[in-house]
Parts: structure tokens; sequence; C-alpha cells
């Protein structure tokens, strides 16, 4: 009898007794790990999505850990015969964006003005010596996202990009929401969400091609959850009504000045130069965080004079409206699953996920997979696409129900594992585009325009970045307005972080402009539920005629 252990996709015949982390090894699977495989770490998560089974019992090590998540190193496999399956949270290059397309920084028309700088060998932050080398000095900037973290390496001499990575979010064992990870921070004493992040962080600085002793600065954008954990915040507040950050409280308190953060690097336990700095760009209120903060920056809000909306869709999905004059910005509890969370067969943005979808006059399925893998699952533009294609060919109706009493759509395609999509990975989706869309009327309502009347529609972030905008429109994703308007700008809140590193003008700029941003409260409004029980049909959104 034998056990089959696929880990990312690499296949062995385990022997009882060997852990998850030993049969990570022999396939040349990278785990992380701080503590030599002893359980102190708590960094090597799997997630195991089949053969939980012929796995060992908990280890007391692992007691922080729900659902599918394990330590490779406390997992042994045991006896009997069957498949296990099973992934660690690095388990490919997530597909990220080197550059800003169609965003006015992109065309750097700001001065190079980094915090950092250079005085013969003497370092400088803010002007005052941190340190002396003669090596080119180097910055980060993070857009830490709930379910993905990207990070860029720039030189702060050149303003040039050396290097990125990304990775899941580590902390998906504390929930796959911002809710469920404040509840688990809260009632959490020892930091454990930052401290894995901390460490994963810390295994992507060190694959840099750069000593991560000559980065002297990391600007981080995130949503006000995201941002204050990584701080080592408490986030108590922003999980209760009325839903504030501490920065927040403490600002109105007059305790600060505003709602940015610094620490320094050992604090935050990174590997960078000892006095380096942490700057956690401002929130703008609530939930509307700093990534909604960078976006701002990335789209060079503070001098348009276009009527502008910038739709950045996620875990948290945030809007924002306006040019120089007026800004409403709105934050759109949307959960995982336009990242593939909740989904049957779902995944992030990977090697392996099914990106495009059409359906055939013959019923057969043709599909794009990233990388040159077989497919392994949909990612959230493959979902769209499939949303899409199940509509129009009149398999699902506008209510999300499978027609000709069909219980679920198979994607016959030549894979290991059959991929599916049932109703109730529909009714995830609905329920996430009704957020959105929910948010996106009470914006604009309240703004008092319709949307035709915007000039540029950005979608910001890798999702937005890829998705069959025609799809998009059809299930009712985003609003129905001229495709000559909609701009997909890639990831508009790290464009935002890197200019912020490299612009000290342009980092005061923004702690000006969140404050003059007024924060549409979705909960508060009055028409804020039949907005979202109209988003959750499959129609084309249009502006509405209030209820």
């Amino acid at each position: 009898m034998d056990i089959e252990c696929h880990i990312n996709d690499r296949r062995l015949i385990a022997t009882p007794g060997a852990s998850l982390f030993d049969c990570a090894d022999l396939l040349g699977v990278k785990v992380p790990t701080s503590c030599n495989k002893n359980g102190k770490c708590r960094e090597c998560l799997v997630e195991v999505t089949e053969g939980s089974e012929l796995l060992s019992p908990r280890a007391p090590e692992e007691n922080h850990l729900k659902g599918q998540f394990r330590l490779a190193c406390r997992c042994k496999i045991t006896s009997g015969s069957g498949v296990i399956r099973c992934h660690t949270m690095r388990r490919g290059q997530m597909r990220i964006e080197r550059h800003a397309m169609d965003l006015p920084t992109g065309n750097q028309t700001w001065k190079l003005d980094p915090a950092v700088t250079r005085d013969g060998e003497r370092i400088l932050l803010d002007g005052v010596e941190i340190a002396r080398s003669s090596a080119t000095i180097h910055g980060l900037a993070m857009d830490l996202g709930t379910t993905t973290v990207v990070v860029r390496l720039l030189n702060l001499e050149t303003g040039e990009i050396v290097a990125d990575a990304s990775f899941e979010n580590p902390q998906r064992f504390g929930g796959s929401d911002v809710m469920s990870r404040i509840h688990f921070d809260t009632h959490d004493k020892s930091k454990l969400l930052q401290r894995t992040l901390a460490g994963y962080l810390t295994h992507a600085i060190e694959e840099f091609p750069v000593d991560p002793q000559t980065i002297y600065e990391l600007v981080v954008a995130g949503n006000s959850t995201m941002r204050d954990i990584f701080f080592r915040l408490n986030v108590h507040s922003i999980g209760q009504s009325p839903y504030r950050s501490i920065t927040e409280l403490e600002m109105e308190a007059g305790q600060r000045t505003t709602t940015s953060l610094s620490a320094p690097a050992r604090q935050l336990l990174l590997p960078i130069h000892p006095k380096a700095r942490v700057y956690g760009l401002p929130i703008i209120s609530g939930h509307v965080g700093a990534d909604a903060a960078a976006c701002m920056l990335g789209v060079d809000l503070a001098h348009e004079d276009r009527l502008i909306a910038v739709m950045d869709i996620g875990t948290n999905t945030e809007l924002i409206l306006g040019n120089k004059d007026k800004i409403f910005a709105a934050s759109c509890p949307a959960g995982p699953a336009f990242e593939g969370g909740a989904i049957t067969c779902g995944m992030p943005g990977l090697p392996g996920a099914i990106e495009k979808v059409k359906i055939c006059d013959d019923g057969s399925v043709q599909v794009e997979v990233i990388g040159d893998v077989s497919a392994q699952g949909l990612c959230g533009s493959g979902l769209v696409d499939l949303l899409s294609e199940l509509l129009r060919t009149n398999r699902i109706n506008q209510q999300g129900r499978f027609e000709n009493g069909d219980e679920k759509f198979v994607l016959d395609l030549d894979s290991e594992s059959p991929i599916h999509f049932t109703e109730s990975d529909i009714n995830e989706l609905a329920q996430a585009k009704g957020a959105n869309v929910a948010g996106l009327q009470v914006i604009f309502q309240d703004y008092g325009i319709r949307f035709d009347e915007i000039d540029v529609f950005y979608l910001a972030g890798g999702f937005g970045r890829h998705l069959n905008v025609e799809s998009s429109k059809r299930i009712g994703l985003i609003p129905n307005v001229d495709a000559a308007k909609i701009l997909q700008v890639g990831n508009a809140s790290i464009e935002g972080a890197c200019v912020a590193l490299l612009s000290r003008t342009k980092r005061a700029e923004l702690e000006n402009l969140v404050k003059n941003v007024q924060h549409c409260r979705l909960e508060a409004h009055e028409n804020f539920f039949n907005f979202f029980v109209e988003g959750c049909q499959f129609n084309p959104v249009e502006t509405p005629v209030v209820p």
C-alpha cells in the first residue's frame, strides 16, 4: 500500500513516519523556516487539500491552526494508502506587474527625492547619519494585501526597480478576511500573525540580489487591518463599530498629527539595516486604508482635473471617486471569493491557475492557464470569464442558478483533478459582487453623479489588470460604461508606495491629501441593502433609480 504525497504539484511515494517537511526536502520544495524544523517559528505552513486523514493529529505547536492548515515539520504521514495533496504559502511566483500601465505617475513628472540619501560614505535618513557605506543604497515598497503580498526593491540613488517578489499572505491561517484576522489577533497575545508575516518577508528579502544591510527604508501600503497588525498595533477597534484604527482615535484625541506610522526595522523583526525605518502610509478612515491612499498617489489624484474613479477589487475592494477638488472613498468587504478563496476549485493567480475561459458552440471549453503547467484551479479572472460564459450560453440565469437541472459545471480538461464549478461557488461570487456593486452605487450616489459622467475608470490591482472587461460588464462586476473610459492599470497601490519611497515631497502631499477625503460609510447608507441585493444579480450595472 502506497501513499502518494503531492506538494506544490511535485509527487513522491511517501514513507510512513516522515513529516511533510521531509517530503518537501526530497521533492526540492523550499518550505519557509527559521527554527530548523523544531516547531518554534511556525513558518512552515502548508494547506492540506486532500488526504488529511493520512496525517498525524495536530501537535501542540499547531493548536493555533484551523481548517486545512498544518505545520510541515510537525505533521507526519501515517500508515495506509491514498493521496495527500498540499501546498506551501510560497508555491510559486505570483504574477505581478513590474510597471504601471496608463498611470500619470508612470511618466515620473516628480523629482527623485528619497528620505534616504548619501553624502560621500555617510548614509542619511532625513538628513541624520545612520550608517557609513560605499555600497548602493536601497529601499523597499510593499503592498500588504489580505490575500497576497508584493514587495519591490528599489535603488534609491536612481529610482530603478532592482527586483521584486510576491507570495500568498501566510496570515491566512488566522482567517481569509480582515474581521477573522482581527478576532485572531485580538485573542492571540503573542503577535503570531505579525511574526509569521515577518518571517516570510525576511525570506523574500534575503533572496534579493543585494545585501539586506544596504536597505534603509521600507514603505508599507495595506488596508487598515493589515497595516496595523504589521506594526504590532491593537486592531480591536477596527473590528467594532464605527470601525476605526487606533491611529484615527489617537489623532482625534490630539495624541498624533497623522495616521501614518513609523517604526525601527528591528522592532518589526526585519533583517534590513538595524537603523532602517519602516513607514506605514496614512489611512483614510475606517477600512479605507493605506492601500487606497497609495492608489491615490499612484493615479496622481492631487493634480487631476478630470473626474476619475478607481476600483481595486480584492478581499477588501477600495473605491475612490473624484478629482483634486473633491474626493470620496469607500471600502467594500467583498471577501476572498474573487481572489480564489472560498471557491471549490479556486486559487490565487499562480502557475496552474485558469485565467481565461471560453465555452464553444459545441460545448467544449477553451482555457488559458498561467505558466507552462496543467490546470489546477480557477483564479479571479478565470472565475469572471466562466460566470460570463455560463450566463452568455444560458447555462445559468440572472439569479446564478443552473438551468436544465444541472448541479455543477465541469471543465473537461486534461488535468489530474477534475475542475468544477458549483452553485455554492456562484453564491460566494454573487455576494462578493453584491458588496462591490453596492459600494459603487453608494459612492456615486453620494457624490451626485451618474456612472457615465466619469472621464476615466481605473481598474487597479493585479486582478483588475487581467480581467476581461466585457465579461466583467456582462456579469455586473463593474459599471456598464464605455470601454474606452476603462483603463486596467495594474497594481496602483505598489506604484504609490514606490512613489512615496522615492519622493519626500509626494509623501508629504499624500499626508495632506488623505485629510481631505470624505469617507462613505456603506453600512450607514439607507439604500445599501437594496443595492446589495440588486448587485447579487448577474446583470449589467447601470446608474440606479433610487429605491
